[in-house]
């Protein structure tokens, strides 16, 4: 017993010791500044000198209430923005990338199509190449003077002037569809709000400079999320497919009855890592509009740069940090919570109660 015992200790020792060198590279560079920016968020921190000197001064939870708190003022009102222009940025991303992924895949994965090696790099390039490099390209393809432009115009369509358009998406679909009038909006809307907004600021939708972020970011995101889905095709049994086929489903029954349920893992990582991408989003914004026009393009990943960098306020960038976390946090839980998989949770349920009725039933024996 005693030798069994000395060489699990022994395993076990060889294992911290081999794992030690990781855990001291996350501790030092991922546990302790995360450490220290919970702590800023506490503090009145400036970013000049240590922020555990005596001088600095702890305002406990003002940072916070700041951001959502009534005496907030324009601070909140920012932050506020850049989670609605968030919001609507999420909402389309995440769907768009997704679905524009798995067509891909699905395209490729064609047993019939030649050239594949060749469509995959194609489609994957955009993924690899530099998102500043890509931004440019996009601040030249959408300038008022630009390729797109151009194409509308020989069309017979005036295009916008796309990074200088702060009007809401929604507001102008209302106004097309004579919902509305942006020049006068229904004072319903103006008049009353929630959390430093109107009720007419929170519906605007994307703005149109937004709108080309998102196509963006649905372009050059979709190649890494189609390799996600092409491996998981390629796992899937042709026979399992031939059966479906044989049973009389056609190619929309094969889909919806095999390969999207075979897909439901992938599709889980892939809106999850889609989720948690889109709330951080900030290069594409501070190379493209720096948050402008109006605010319509401001993110809380960028205003909390601006506000630590540009404005040496550390401690509300650091609380809004936070709070993006939490955000994050609960909307990923929430997204595994109606991905989850209620067979595989039917049968652990039923299997807890087989074994608790097999301890609580009375043990057999002679009379």
């Amino acid at each position: 017993m005693s030798r069994d015992r000395s060489i699990r200790r022994g395993q076990a020792l060889a294992g911290w010791t081999f794992v030690s060198p990781t855990l001291v590279v996350l501790g030092l560079f991922l546990a302790v500044p995360v450490a220290m920016a919970l702590w800023v968020s506490f503090t009145d921190w400036n970013g000049r000198g240590s922020p555990f000197a005596s001088g600095i001064g702890f305002v406990g939870a003002d940072n916070y209430r700041e951001l959502v708190g009534e005496q907030g003022g324009l601070t909140r009102s920012d932050f506020m923005t850049s989670l609605r222009n968030n919001f609507f940025y999420v909402l389309l991303v995440v769907p768009l990338q997704t679905a524009f992924a798995l067509f891909l895949a699905l395209v490729l994965n064609q047993r019939l199509l030649k050239a594949v090696g060749f469509f995959r790099t194609a489609f994957y390039f955009p993924s690899v190449v530099s998102s500043v490099a890509i931004s440019l390209v996009f601040l030249f393809l959408f300038s008022g003077t630009g390729v797109v432009n151009s194409m509308l115009d020989a069309i017979g369509i005036d295009g916008p002037t796309w990074f200088n358009d702060s009007r809401g998406l929604f507001h102008l679909l209302g106004d097309g569809l004579g919902l509305w009038s942006t020049a006068d909006p229904p004072s319903a809307l103006t008049g009353s709000g929630v959390l430093g907004l109107t009720w007419w600021q929170w519906i605007s939708g994307p703005s149109v400079a937004l709108s080309v972020i998102i196509m963006l970011v649905v372009w050059t995101t979709a190649g890494t999320f189609m390799l996600m889905f092409l491996a998981a095709l390629q796992d899937l049994p042709v026979e399992v497919e031939e059966a479906a086929r044989i049973d009389g489903a056609g190619a929309w029954g094969v889909f919806r009855n095999v390969t999207l349920p075979h897909l439901r893992p992938t599709m889980l990582l892939v809106t999850t890592l889609g989720l948690i991408g889109t709330w951080q989003v900030f290069d594409q914004v501070y190379v493209m509009t720096q948050g402008g026009p109006g605010k319509s393009t401001l993110t809380p990943a960028y205003l909390s740069y601006s506000y630590a960098f540009d404005n040496q306020k550390w401690g509300i960038a650091a609380a809004m940090a936070f709070v993006l976390f939490l955000i994050i946090f609960a909307m990923t839980s929430f997204q595994r919570f109606l991905f989850r998989d209620r067979d595989a949770i039917a049968t652990k349920r039923a299997e807890k109660r087989t074994k608790k009725a097999h301890a609580n039933a009375p043990a057999g024996g002679a009379s």
